[in-house]
């Protein structure tokens, strides 16, 4: 059943307005607390899931008015874009670091490049658009079923401590919502119609929506219940806000010297404060030149906390 006299099917429709109403959502909460970067990927992410729905399910059409080789490449290219984007979501917002020769070097070599020089270059000259699939199709099939292991290894190597039944949950979770991504690669040496595929690539955006929220209620539930504990173990001394002013402290320092005194390590305190490690540490390198310190414990008893 298809939509509005175009090839796009009714399901394909519905999901775009489902995946329009989580854009809206999402980028009104990410305004009203802009120091969440992990929402940003994820909006990038909702972003390019719906532009490749658009495109998946219009495009090619001779009656629009673009050349069909045009719809052709702008399709195919929505579709190497959101598979190119996968490796550097979970490597973002999950802080995958073993991901990150893939998703900033991997993914150009062995996705970007075949498809410059087959569904752009090569598509260009002769024309032939099913043999430069069959020929542009076969590195980025082998690297995504690679990169799907090197996710999988990734996930499993960050959840390697601390096991408990919520960690298993939200592991099983994650592999769900990455599974689909490969389909993405699948369905472009495999054609098959667009009711199977705007199925099974949209899984995987609706199972990582889950998986965002999920973690995103866990994390806001543990500051939460931080900042209550703090505040009952009375951190925020008159003397502790005195010295912080003596030493002209910033608010994200003052945090994570208050995040410190609990006993979290850099990186429980990075995703905390969505913030990489290596800010972390900046921080903390900087917190100690100003108070003139070289450990916590000093730290902690010059500021009397």
């Amino acid at each position: 059943m298809l939509v509005f006299g175009t090839q796009m099917h009714v399901v394909t429709f519905i999901f775009i307005l489902l995946e329009c109403f989580m854009l809206v959502f999402q980028l009104a909460y990410y305004l009203l607390r802009p120091r969440d970067p992990s929402r940003i990927w994820y909006l990038i992410l909702l972003s390019l899931m719906l532009f490749y729905n658009i495109t998946g399910g219009l495009f090619p059409d001779p009656q629009i008015r673009l050349a069909v080789p045009i719809q052709e490449m702008i399709a195919y290219g929505s579709g190497f874009l959101m598979a190119s984007y996968f490796p550097f979501y979970f490597y973002k917002a999950f802080n995958l670091n073993s991901l990150r020769w893939h998703a900033l070097y991997g993914v150009p070599l062995f996705l970007w490049l075949p498809y410059v020089i087959f569904f752009v270059l090569a598509y260009s000259i002769n024309g032939n658009l099913p043999v430069d699939i069959k020929l542009g199709m076969v590195a980025p099939l082998i690297y995504a079923l690679v990169l799907l292991v090197v996710i999988f290894r990734a996930i499993q190597h960050q959840h390697r401590t601390k096991r408990s039944s919520h960690v298993y949950l939200e592991e099983i979770v994650t592999y769900c919502a990455i599974s689909p991504w490969a389909s993405l690669a699948v369905f472009g040496v495999v054609e098959q119609n667009q009711l199977v595929e705007v199925l099974c690539t949209n899984s995987g955006i609706v199972m990582i929506t889950v998986l965002f929220i999920w973690t995103s209620i866990r994390k806001e539930r543990q500051n939460y219940a931080r900042n209550v504990e703090t505040g009952n173990y009375g951190f925020r001394s008159g003397a502790f806000n005195e010295n912080v002013k003596t030493y002209r402290l910033t608010n994200r320092e003052i945090q994570i010297i208050l995040l410190l005194r609990r006993g979290l390590t850099y990186r429980q305190i990075s995703e905390d404060l969505f913030i990489s490690g290596k800010t972390v540490d900046n921080h903390v390198q900087n917190i100690y030149e100003k108070t003139q310190v070289k450990n916590k414990l000093s730290l902690f008893h010059k500021l009397q906390i």
